[in-house]
């Protein structure tokens, strides 16, 4: 008699082989996506507004800039290079710090500096109309002259930001991606998205799903 279609005949040890290795496929694939292509993050601090808020929950494009292994700190650049103004995701300069997200300020052998809170490269004013509030005028920094392979990074609450300005220069091999859109916002403290917070992430979900009115839905879909 030959074997019954819906597989009724075939082994349970077979099946079970079958799916192991369904799974080990879709863990595999899963991995080549997160350590090459896209990548998940949430927005933690004020540091970048009005560009990002604190609970927004944005989609990194890995793609061309770094690939690595997840979980670990293995990883390599590859060779796109970002551009000025542009807003990249990069590893800490500082220890014990989640990745930061910062703005391009000045590319290699640009000549950075800061006059009266407004930032000028190569002797030229820079126009940057994403800036939440008007900079300190009386900030005056620089020149920096940014070495070969490194990239000088700003914060767009220039007023609130922890950046190239305290602690220098981000190099090349440090760089992750850069956000393409924006996929949830949660109205919610900082705290709840900082790492190992996860009972205050929680929390936060929770919230948002009894109360839909803390999900930011006009930021949704919203593209760099």
């Amino acid at each position: 008699m030959p074997a019954s279609k819906s597989g009724e005949n075939v082994p349970l040890s077979r099946k079970v082989k079958r799916e192991l290795l369904g799974w080990f496929w879709v863990v595999v694939a899963f991995l080549f996506i997160q350590g090459t292509m896209v990548q998940a993050r949430v927005i933690p601090s004020e540091s970048m507004l009005k560009t990002l808020l604190i609970g927004d929950h944005v989609l990194v494009s890995r793609f061309g800039y770094d690939a690595g292994v997840p979980f670990t700190p293995w990883h390599f650049s590859l060779w796109r290079q970002p551009e000025r103004q542009q807003v990249i995701v990069f590893h800490p300069p500082l220890p014990d710090q989640p990745d930061y997200v910062k703005r391009v300020i000045g590319l290699p052998g640009d000549r950075v500096e800061i006059r009266a809170g407004s930032v000028w490269i190569n002797g030229k004013p820079l126009i940057e109309p994403y800036l939440s509030e008007t900079p300190d005028p009386s900030e005056n920094l620089g020149p920096y002259l940014v070495p070969p392979g490194n990239f000088f990074m700003m914060g767009d609450n220039r007023n609130n930001s922890s950046d190239s300005r305290r602690w220098g220069f981000v190099p090349r091999s440090s760089i992750v991606g850069s956000p393409v859109v924006i996929y949830l916002s949660v109205d919610s403290s900082g705290e709840a998205w900082q790492p190992g917070h996860l009972r205050e992430r929680m929390a936060a979900y929770g919230l948002a799903l009894l109360h839909p009115g803390r999900v930011r839905w006009e930021r949704l879909f919203v593209p760099f």
